[in-house]
């Protein structure tokens, strides 16, 4: 890289709109989308989608709820007309559904692109020509009023040929290809003239295209630019303007934003921004973006994880794991912190609330993915995200102090393998460590309690240890203080009970309980233990037993 890029390179020019009022709009509805997936998408592949791969893709973006979509180049190659006729062949397309195509503004081209849409019940005529002076001057060598007369002239044929076949319910869509660097005086001139010879009504429908050809800009330069031509187009109620951002700076999706609040009606793009370089803006990260706004954005994304395998296996390309809203670790929080902030935020929320999760900020089930990719625990992770973990797979609500024990504990195992730890791997550490095993150290087999005269209650109970069954004896103001009592003639350091806590699993009367004890040690130690039953008396037995044993 060079120390002083100056040298090579300069910034692009900004636009006079000192009254600009973009900046104090607030998106409100959904745009018009299209997808170009089929066409712009598919040119930019390295192996283009065949007929089979193409019908899935059309099939998943009817099902997404798309209403436009430019399905092909068709004068460019025979696969791409081919496949035209079979979607109007076969009756593929929805009455309410509008196909799009694309041509150049060349004679031969344009009637190609006609014989391929005989029969189409509607459909979009797509005609573009580069206007910037950087391709005026060094890619075609003409001068502004010659790519005028290219554009007039094609839309006159287009208009013709329009009208030849009134079975066709037309719309035709102009773009001023590169728009973004073209001057804004200019692209309105051209546009002006394109418009007058089509001559825009109810009719007539037309769509004015200003696509940023390639990111040059800032997005809020590219804001000023479309509603500088909104502002000064002299039929600007008469059309739709659509935009179509590129991601060559990486701010695709800010430059559609901005754009739509700078007067734009319609969005291109690609599902998960594919696309000539760095991509087409991504529809599926500017619709979710609504929809975490409370906006419909009238595409439906209830399956996201079945539209990333669609789209990955027809392109052939992943989606990134961390791609907005449907990356495989969109909602996937590995840090302590994070992990303690949702836990936090799923035990405070009640049913009907509104939304408000740390570091969610739309809830993974209305896309179709559940909670377990939520929290995933590695070296990183914190109390929280174990026992959320626990709780949610299992029912488990850990004492606040277990949590910081367990965690403890995971954190060493993750240390020591330095792998992401896996829900069941956490599940059998934790039934490991505190006695939910099949076999216990101490087995409590029976028990028989009795109240005595001064108050105190005698406990007699059979437990299993390695060494066979043993006899416990012990007496106390209760239950466990009588358990303690006993266990602690069978171990050598005294304890006391520190912590105890329990609640049942599930909300039926014949639901299982859970028991948690905790036992500190004269040494200052402490250990605990968890037991299950379906008698709460023999799961806090059972817990103490744990507890002790691990003494």
């Amino acid at each position: 890289m060079l120390n002083t890029p100056a040298d090579k390179y300069q910034p692009y020019p900004t636009v006079s709109l000192p009254d600009r009022r973009w900046p104090e709009q607030t998106i409100t509805r959904a745009p018009r989308w299209l997808s170009t997936d089929l066409r712009d998408g598919n040119q930019a592949l390295a192996e283009p989608m065949d007929s089979e791969r193409k019908l899935q893709f059309w099939d998943l973006l009817l099902g997404c709820g798309f209403k436009e979509i430019e399905v092909a180049f068709p004068s460019a190659s025979q696969t791409d007309f081919n496949f035209v006729r079979q979607l109007i062949e076969e009756n593929r397309i929805p009455d309410d559904v509008t196909i799009q195509v694309l041509t150049q503004a060349r004679e031969d081209l344009i009637h190609r692109t006609f014989e391929s849409l005989r029969g189409a019940k509607q459909a979009t005529v797509h005609l573009y020509n580069a206007t910037a002076p950087l391709f005026r001057r060094l890619v075609f060598g003409m001068e502004k009023a010659q790519i005028v007369e290219l554009a007039t002239r094609a839309t006159r044929l287009i208009r013709q040929l329009c009208e030849e076949n009134p079975d066709t319910r037309w719309q035709y869509e102009y773009s001023p290809e590169t728009f973004c660097f073209t001057e804004p005086e200019f692209a309105l001139e051209i546009c002006e003239a394109v418009a007058e010879i089509w001559q825009p009504c109810d009719a007539r429908p037309m769509v004015i295209n200003l696509p940023a050809t390639v990111e040059v800009s800032t997005p809020n330069v590219y804001a000023d630019q479309i509603e500088y031509f909104c502002r000064h187009f002299s039929r600007r109620r008469d059309v739709c303007i659509s935009v179509h951002p590129h991601n060559d700076r990486g701010t695709g999706v800010a430059s559609a934003e901005l754009a739509v609040m700078a007067g734009a009606d319609r969005v291109e793009g690609c599902l998960f921004g594919n696309g000539e370089r760095t991509g087409n803006v991504c529809l599926v990260t500017l619709a979710m973006n609504l929809y975490s706004q409370g906006i419909s954005p009238n595409l439906d994304f209830s399956d996201m994880n079945r539209v990333v395998e669609v789209v990955e296996a027809c392109n052939q390309l992943p989606v990134h794991p961390r791609h907005p809203w449907a990356g495989r670790l969109a909602y996937t929080a590995f840090s302590g912190s994070h992990q303690d902030a949702i836990k936090k935020g799923f035990d405070a929320r009640r049913p009907g609330d509104r939304w408000e999760m740390p570091y969610l900020p739309v809830d993974p089930q209305d896309i179709g993915c559940t909670y377990e990719a939520v929290i995933r625990v590695n070296s990183q992770s914190g109390k929280s995200g174990s026992a959320w973990l626990i709780e949610q797979n299992h029912g488990l609500k850990l004492p606040r102090a277990l949590q910081q024990d367990f965690s403890q504990h995971v954190q060493q195992e993750t240390d020591r393998h330095g792998k992401e730890m896996t829900q069941n791997a956490l599940w059998q550490l934790f039934r490991t460590r505190y006695g939910l095993v099949t076999t216990p150290q101490l087995a409590l087999q029976s028990y028989r309690s009795d109240g005595q005269q001064d108050g105190q209650l005698r406990l007699t109970a059979s437990i299993y240890t390695q060494g066979g069954t043993r006899q416990l004896e012990g007496q106390g103001n209760g239950l466990l203080s009588a358990a303690a009592q006993g266990l602690s003639r069978w171990v050598n350091a005294p304890f006391v009970i520190k912590d105890y806590h329990e609640h049942t699993l599930g909300e039926r009367s014949d639901s299982r309980s859970v028991a948690y004890i905790r036992c500190l040690f004269q040494d200052r130690t402490s250990s605990w233990g968890v037991g299950i039953d379906s008698d709460v008396a023999r799961a806090s037995l059972q817990a103490l037993l744990n507890a002790v044993s691990r003494s």
